[in-house]
């Protein structure tokens, strides 16, 4: 995180050249928009004075109050790396604004910035430490994506049977020109499938990360010649693509609120806490941490993403894992999220719903240290083991019921995702699929 004024930026610009800016927000769904000004509306823009009309972004079309304000954070400034070297283009990330200089409820950098504010008041932060998986495809003779792949590479593997390794290479080197800390990369499971980590930070700036890491792989997978995607399960009957989240909890004066060196399970009381809120609205979080149809096609057992509402400190399987590391180090990994998560939603619900957990004293179910996936269902009844929602639409509807979540999300802005993923999921329904005319059609 940087700490630039605005004569720190009108200074960069003149010194690196700099042409265009590119203000960037982001929509309910977590696509990343963006309006582009010249150097000569930079003031303008510093000024909070760009204007748009929020009213023509999909989910958003009822708005009765559409002009909206882009309020940029000097603090995530940076130049692209990738673009002319003569006339470069910079970007400021924005909040947005209603035309009374009050904050959008709607804006999801807003619903973060309202829980971790909230979350400070009770005297914790939370760091976030993201795991993003990928695929790599090739592009058509008309450069548009297809999930073809030549590659055969697996877990761990090399070059050249890893043939993105060049590609993920310039990722690495672009990502670090912009200030990323990158932890590892390697090829994942499936052909042409890929992970990349950086280093952990506060959920803001991570969520701030995440949305600048997928227009960095998306750009420079082009450059390559191909397509990068973060769809959860592009192809079938292979490893789908998550994005496991690890979460840190801090008191104020610098201490691991989740780590007790005397518990059995490296836990604190808070951490117990924090796992019990989680627990309790996990259904009403898939909802947002998994928020496509296509999310729950990678919820199927024997493919590694958790699909059973379970806990450990001793296994790898879990929903959520309690890491072995100490202290300042001792995190929880949940890993169900996938990448097509709006990260600011995601990281606000999960940051409420822990501290929900802390404040009304939520014992977590019995930890589970067994593989839950390959237990009978005799087994999983006897343990009392719940399910994630299998689709969208019973996400949805988790959601629907769950108070607190509509709470951290306003009123408006989960009426709307609710609205939005309930159209989305009849349409799905609707639809005739080539497997069932494959086995259906000849024989019924």
């Amino acid at each position: 995180m940087h700490n630039y004024t605005r004569d720190d930026i009108f200074h960069m610009v003149e010194e690196e050249d700099v042409a265009f800016i590119r203000l960037q927000f982001t929509d309910i769904f977590g696509t990343m928009k963006n309006m582009a000004v010249t150097v000569g509306q930079l003031e303008k823009a510093l000024d909070n004075r760009c204007m748009f009309d929020v009213s023509s972004l999909e989910g958003v079309a009822d708005e009765e109050e559409s002009d909206m304000y882009l309020y940029p954070d000097l603090s995530t400034f940076e130049i692209f790396p990738w673009r002319p070297q003569q006339g470069k283009v910079a970007r400021l990330i924005c909040d947005v604004y209603k035309k009374d200089g009050t904050p959008y409820e709607g804006d999801p950098r807003y619903v973060l910035r309202k829980a971790v504010a909230e979350a400070k008041e009770m005297g914790y932060t939370m760091n976030v430490g993201p795991e993003c998986e990928f695929f790599l495809f090739h592009t058509d003779d008309d450069g548009r994506p297809t999930t073809v792949t030549h590659e055969q590479g697996g877990y761990f593997d090399v070059g050249p049977l890893d043939l993105g390794e060049n590609a993920r290479r310039d990722m690495i080197l672009t990502l670090e020109d912009m200030g990323f800390e990158i932890i590892s990369s390697h090829h994942e499971i499936a052909p042409a499938q890929h992970e990349i980590d950086f280093h952990y930070d506060e959920a803001m700036i991570t969520a701030d990360n995440l949305m600048t890491f997928k227009m960095v792989v998306k750009t420079i997978a082009k450059r390559h010649g191909l397509h990068a995607t973060f769809m959860p399960k592009p192809k079938s009957e292979t490893y789908g693509s998550g994005m496991h989240i690890n979460l840190s909890l801090y008191k104020n004066d610098g201490t691991n609120a989740l780590y007790n060196a005397e518990d059995e399970n490296g836990l604190s009381q808070e951490g117990y806490y924090f796992i019990g809120g989680l627990m309790k609205h996990m259904k009403a979080i898939t909802c947002i941490t998994n928020p496509t149809i296509n999310s729950y096609k990678r919820f199927v057992p024997g493919y590694e993403a958790p699909v059973y509402m379970g806990w450990s400190a001793k296994t790898r399987g879990p929903l959520i894992r309690v890491s072995m590391e100490k202290e300042d180090n001792s995190r929880l990994e949940l890993r169900s999220p996938d990448a097509t998560a709006n990260p600011y939603l995601a990281l606000a619900v999960l940051l409420k719903a822990g501290v929900d957990g802390i404040k009304n004293q939520i014992m977590p179910p019995k930890n589970i240290d067994e593989n839950i996936q390959k237990m009978t269902q005799e087994r999983r009844d006897e343990l009392q083991v719940e399910e994630l929602p299998r689709t969208l639409g019973a996400a949805t509807a988790e959601l629907e019921k769950d108070e607190l979540l509509i709470s951290v999300l306003g009123k408006e802005l989960a009426e709307k995702i609710i609205k939005a993923n309930k159209k989305e999921y009849k349409e799905y329904c609707m639809q005739v699929t080539d497997w069932e005319i494959d086995h259906y059609l000849y024989r019924l």
